[in-house]
């Protein structure tokens, strides 16, 4: 049957979202729409080698242009969906032509969430190619930066503002950076590794104007404390929102973010979401989670795909993310609440930012960081799967091989 297959968003998942079909037999139709005027391409450099200017933005780019006349998709760049019709199976496009699918796949993405206070539309985002383009120009000239938010994207602009030769503070709400992330042990070390590199952090605070000149150039920015910071660029790295109205609009279930099975699967059966717009039902968690990371971009779309296409498959990869900041590079998996933990199990040189962190609950390992370690991650995986009992003691121990450890726990 000659079946036609949408995908509607140009990031990494909507690209690997057409790769996976091609791969497994789809022969009909494949068109990709996708809002940017750029090839899609995947998004951690932009806070991270291309901000820094280490690597060029080709690198990012997941397929060149050719791969895709190469393999019959209909890449459309530049093209936003305004409409979706999920029972009558239409897309309308905003010049007001439409598309007919048999399937959809929507890989619609996050927006940034905007600073919601006066003088806000003067912070600088930071989530396509073009934000990054404008961030790393305006860190070329070495301002004074302030950094709203100390999440991953907040720290890793505040460690790519520092490379530039900016003097940079930190601005956040709560006590310490990343703690919604890694707990408050964790997050003091990374507040450590920053403070060691010059940046200031001012916490329990949250901005409450931005000051401007009579050209629109930031000049100041005021906390809720009273305090008046000088300034020349202010960044504001307070979260993403999923991009769900086209879904909403199409009557789909949407909470915070496309409500999905653990196929991938909508509320309407021939809708499909991935990516960070996906509220996924994770089987082994056992509960929906949607998760702002590279992996569910790059590995969610070979199971929508092959469901797409009639074939039994669910996804259940652990959560996963990495980040690079001065010279720690660290990799966790696991899914970690904010107080889903009762024991923090540290193994190897924490100072020397070579060390793994094992979050543990009721003797369970439930997520693990390893940073500067190679080849840690699998083994982590392996033990936060096996739901297994295990001594502290041995996961201290850098004697003892991780490996060692899951295989006798059966792992």
């Amino acid at each position: 049957m000659d079946r036609t297959v949408l995908v509607i968003g140009g990031g990494l998942a909507g690209a690997r979202t057409v790769e996976a079909l091609r791969g497994l037999g789809h022969e009909g139709r494949l068109v990709l729409v996708g809002d940017e005027d750029e090839l899609p391409y995947e998004r951690p450099p932009l806070s991270k080698d291309y901000l820094h200017g280490r690597t060029a933005f080709d690198a990012a780019v997941v397929h060149p242009e050719r791969w895709y006349d190469d393999h019959g998709v209909d890449l459309r760049t530049a093209t936003h969906v305004r409409a979706l019709d999920a029972a009558a199976h239409l897309a309308t496009l905003d010049d007001g032509s439409t598309i007919r699918f048999d399937a959809a796949v929507l890989a619609t993405g996050a927006a940034p969430r905007h600073l919601e206070v006066p003088g806000g539309d003067a912070a600088l985002l930071l989530r396509t190619r073009a934000d990054s383009d404008r961030l790393r120009s305006v860190l070329s000239d070495g301002p004074r930066v302030v950094v709203v938010g100390s999440g991953w994207i907040g720290l890793e602009v505040a460690a790519a503002a520092v490379a530039a030769g900016c003097t940079v503070t930190v601005v956040e709400r709560g006590a310490l950076p990343v703690e919604h992330a890694v707990g408050p042990e964790l997050g003091g070390l990374f507040a450590s590794l920053h403070r060691d590199h010059g940046v200031s952090f001012l916490v329990r605070r949250e901005v409450t104007e931005i000051v401007t000149d009579g050209d629109q150039h930031v000049v100041a920015v005021r906390l809720s404390d009273g305090r008046v910071l000088e300034a020349d660029v202010v960044v504001a790295g307070i979260g993403v929102q999923p991009r769900q109205s086209l879904a909403a609009g199409a009557g789909l279930t949407v909470t915070e973010g496309v409500v999905v099975d653990d196929h991938l699967r909508s509320s309407h059966p021939d809708v499909y979401a991935v990516g960070d717009v996906a509220l996924a039902y994770h089987p082994f968690l056992g509960r929906h989670l949607r998760v702002e990371h590279w992996a569910n971009a790059e590995h969610q779309p070979a199971v929508a795909a092959a469901s797409a296409l009639g074939m039994d498959r669910h996804y259940d990869r652990l959560p996963y993310f990495f980040s690079d900041q001065f010279e720690m590079s660290m990799e966790l998996t696991g899914f970690l609440e904010p107080g889903g933990y009762d024991d923090l199990v540290l193994r190897g040189d924490v100072p020397g930012l070579t060390f793994c962190a094992f979050w543990m609950r009721h003797g369970h390992v439930v997520a693990g960081m390893a940073s500067g370690v190679q080849g840690a991650v699998p083994q982590i995986d392996r033990l936060v799967r096996s739901r297994a009992v295990v001594d502290p003691d041995a996961l201290r121990d850098e004697g003892t091989p991780l490996s060692d450890i899951a295989a006798r726990l059966g792992a």
